[in-house]
């Protein structure tokens, strides 16, 4: 699944969409009619957490790219997209396997983009407050839910945790001040770690503990188990990674 970095490098690679109008749109989505958007000018692009916002005057479009959703930029795969559209500038923004619907302006105006670790507006305060009114939530699961830190995937859970020495299993009330902190702060700095490792094409290099075997810190093997009520995949140490109850 997509992580908001990547939904982030789609935006900033689409940039010169916005202002465009549709002169075609087709595919096998079944949630939009696409000849309704012919015509219509692409307003604004978005991305909150996982989810991109194609905005156009009569309605926005959400995409979702799910677990195998991918995109391309004037180039087709050779599948029929989800939804293809076409601008009057020639330029062609195809997306496949992921779920598209229709999303009405008041709907689009309630995203919380304070949440959107990638986002200008993102609000630190914000996040922290929220986890202290869930003192019971278990770190790996605060990590993962969106309307705290939105665009937080797996990946950056695992990381995040390894970065900051706290188990996945540690309650958000049991962590000291310091470590609360620590938390939301590397939630949005590995976020951007994450976004410069990709555009160079160097991600997995940089992976300490996500999908590793053995702690670099302790040198003993890594502890798997899919924990929380998310139920992911957690890769952590248990003698680095302090559990904090």
């Amino acid at each position: 699944m997509p992580e908001g970095p990547s939904l982030f490098i789609l935006k900033e690679q689409t940039t010169r969409f916005v202002g465009q109008d549709i002169v075609r749109a087709s595919g096998n989505v079944r949630a939009v009619d696409p000849d309704r958007l012919v015509g219509q000018r692409i307003v604004g692009l978005h991305t909150w957490g996982k989810h991109f916002l194609v905005e156009l005057p009569d309605l926005v479009l959400r995409v979702h790219f799910l677990l195998f959703g991918t995109y391309r930029i004037n180039e087709r795969r050779d599948k029929e997209p989800r939804l293809s559209i076409e601008t009057v500038g020639g330029d062609e923004l195809n997306l496949y396997a992921c779920a598209i619907r229709e999303i009405d302006r008041a709907t689009f105006e309630a995203y919380d983009f304070s949440a959107d670790v990638m986002s200008d507006s993102w609000d630190p305060k914000r996040a922290r407050k929220k986890l202290r009114a869930q003192p019971e939530m278990l770190a790996c699961d605060a990590l993962l839910d969106q309307d705290i830190f939105s665009g937080v995937g797996n990946i950056i859970k695992n990381e995040v945790l390894f970065r900051i020495r706290v188990h996945p299993l540690s309650t958000i009330g049991g962590l000291p001040a310091p470590k609360l902190r620590a938390l939301v702060d590397q939630a949005r700095q590995y976020s951007f770690d994450f976004l410069g490792w990709k555009k160079e094409f160097v991600l997995k290099q940089h992976w300490l503990a996500h999908a590793k075997k053995t702690c670099p810190r302790c040198d003993i093997p890594y502890k798997k188990a899919n924990l929380g009520r998310s139920n992911r995949r957690a890769f952590y140490c248990e003698r680095c990674q302090k559990l904090y109850t």
